[in-house]
């Protein structure tokens, strides 16, 4: 039998048949998951903020902004035209640069952190599981933050918003449990990807205190995170291999943070 070998190695197309939206799927861990889920076989659309980005081959792509409503409702339409439906969606959009420290973060950083870290997630959330209610099924992925248990104070906006994204993942498992839909979160910790370089370089430049979360750490297995890596959980999580998974956190981070 003829078969396409997916990123993980299995040999079997898991996702055949399937439409995924991949928010921030451009570069970096977004990039890695369009890869796979094509390889796997799924349908998939994804987006940047601008048309600068060049998708994976394959995929379709529009610029959608999805801090907004109005940029959430835009995308979901494109995805009802494009795939005619969704039945998984992987919220990877996201990101915040370090300040000095809390008392220097203003108010519209906060605002901007919320909308893009959390609020993003919750509003396209919204528009698109009435279809997967109806369709009694579907997978919804929230990308985090290893850094939420030890949050350092430049990046207090970022950690919070996403911690409560943890909390908001956890809570609407439970409520679409009923109807089908499995909603998990992915906690990648540090991933070489363009992003989170320029991130850390900034850190290192505000002498960020030593710590868990210190720019220069190494995590105990020895490497950073590449983006495959954290796909490949991402893709463990939406295919019927994790299919009595749900409301749970993956925690891919090479043992950065201790959870107790």
């Amino acid at each position: 039998m003829d078969m396409t070998t997916i990123g993980n190695g299995s040999g079997i197309r898991e996702l055949e048949g399937k439409r995924a939206l991949v928010t921030g799927g451009t570069r970096g861990i977004g990039a890695a998951v369009v890869r796979q889920f094509l390889d796997a076989g799924a349908q998939v659309l994804t987006t940047a903020r601008s048309e600068t980005g060049t998708a994976p081959e394959g995929a379709a792509f529009v610029a959608a902004d999805v801090r907004s409503r109005a940029g959430a409702e835009a995308l979901a339409a494109v995805a009802q035209e494009v795939l005619g439906g969704v039945d998984i969606v992987v919220h990877n959009a996201g990101g915040g640069q370090p300040f000095s420290g809390s008392s220097a973060i203003p108010d519209e950083v906060w605002q901007d952190a919320l909308d893009l870290n959390f609020l993003a997630s919750v509003r396209l959330d919204s528009l698109l599981t009435p279809g997967m209610r109806e369709q009694r099924s579907g997978m919804i992925v929230h990308v985090s933050s290893a850094a939420v248990p030890d949050p350092a104070a430049p990046f207090l906006h970022y950690t919070a918003a996403k911690a409560a994204l943890e909390n908001y993942s956890r809570g609407l498992a439970s409520e679409l449990a009923p109807f089908g839909i499995r909603v998990n979160t992915v906690t990648p910790g540090r991933t070489a990807t363009p992003g989170g370089e320029a991130v850390r370089e900034q850190w290192a430049r505000l002498s960020a205190a030593p710590g868990p979360s210190d720019a220069t750490a190494v995590p105990p297995l020895g490497r950073e995170g590449q983006p495959d890596d954290i796909a490949h959980a991402v893709l463990f999580l939406v295919s019927d291999r994790a299919s009595w998974l749900t409301g749970s956190n993956l925690v891919v981070d090479g043992g950065e943070f201790p959870r107790g």
